[in-house]
């Protein structure tokens, strides 16, 4: 299977120059055809069977390069997913430039919260994805009424606090590894309060047993979590009602912060915060990947078997999963 991916370039309106730009890297399953413009400008036809692709729209980490999810996009490329990750160097917070997701500062206040999207990057991209729908390889092929939000830490944060269809259309389930909603005392919370999600829509969400980014944050929330998985759980306990049964907490056993990423990169982001791994890197993500992907296959694409598949994990005795829950 060829996966092949493109560039585009959006503006983000409320932004001021330079940190205006974002970069997206679009991901889908192409066919090689040896025609003119594949030989000479390296641009791949998409695959004749690739059609009313639903697309994920992946949010980094806070200086997280989107190159090191390019793991994922494939393995969900191969599903037949269009994949959307971006670069955007922007000040993040007050007096701080980073590479980051996009989260509104404004929103996250306590008399905001919960009243409007926390994903400041999402409006252009999604322009854009209207764009690629009207021309170039993708043209047509996309189905703009299912759209996955998905992402990792500060990212994975904006991602389900953004997935409602009541802040845009088209959005249609959402998860998020390494990601709690837990509200900072500097913005006015209570000490260790868990904010709500939209819950509306199928939810995953992914922790790890060793993550000492969440573990060595704590401060921020005014306590000290008893474990690094107790916000991730308390999120899935008191942020999602739940009583839909599409809605998922999976905590993986060994894995840390940065197990989501691949190839490591310490010179940037919290590295010297996270704990160490316990478990084989490559078969976290493996299983990440198809936990993610069977939960999209049964949520969003209605796959017959996709479901009972993803259940099977619920009842599996497997030594990375510490922890598996419906609701």
């Amino acid at each position: 299977m060829n996966i092949r991916a493109f560039y585009r370039a959006a503006i983000v309106e409320n932004a001021k120059p330079p940190y205006n730009t974002i970069h997206l890297k679009v991901y889908y399953r192409g066919q090689i055809s040896g025609d003119d413009q594949e030989q000479n400008q390296g641009i791949v036809s998409a695959d004749p069977q690739l059609s009313n692709a639903p697309v994920v729209i992946l949010f980094n980490g806070v200086n997280c390069n989107p190159e090191v999810y390019q793991w994922l996009a494939v393995s969900l490329a191969e599903r037949g997913l269009v994949v959307i990750t971006f670069a955007w160097v922007a000040e993040n917070f007050p007096g701080v430039i980073a590479l980051t997701p996009g989260v509104d500062i404004s929103m996250l206040a306590p008399n905001r919260y919960g009243t409007g999207p926390t994903a400041s990057a999402l409006p252009a991209i999604l322009t854009e994805l209207e764009k690629i729908n009207n021309e170039g390889v993708l043209a047509g092929l996309l189905d703009l009424k299912k759209v996955i939000l998905g992402g990792h830490s500060a990212g994975g944060r904006v991602a389900l606090e953004s997935a409602s269809p009541r802040f845009f259309k088209g959005i249609v389930a959402a998860f998020g590894y390494g990601v709690h909603t837990a509200g900072t005392t500097m913005l006015g919370f209570e000490p260790a309060t868990i904010l709500p999600l939209p819950d509306v829509l199928p939810v995953l969400l992914i922790g790890g047993t060793c993550d000492g980014v969440i573990a060595n944050s704590s401060n921020r929330y005014g306590t000290v979590w008893e474990k690094p998985t107790t916000p991730v759980s308390r999120t899935f306990a008191e942020a999602i009602s739940g009583g839909r049964n599409d809605s998922y907490l999976m905590l993986v056993e060994g894995a840390n912060h940065f197990s989501f990423v691949d190839p490591f990169e310490e010179t940037t982001r919290r590295p010297f915060l996270d704990f160490s791994s316990t478990q084989p890197s490559s078969k976290i993500r493996s299983l990440m990947a198809s936990i993610i992907g069977l939960f999209i296959d049964a949520h969003v694409r209605n796959e017959p078997t996709a479901k009972s598949s993803l259940n099977q994990y619920l009842e599996s005795n497997n030594p990375l999963i510490d922890r598996f829950e419906l609701k």
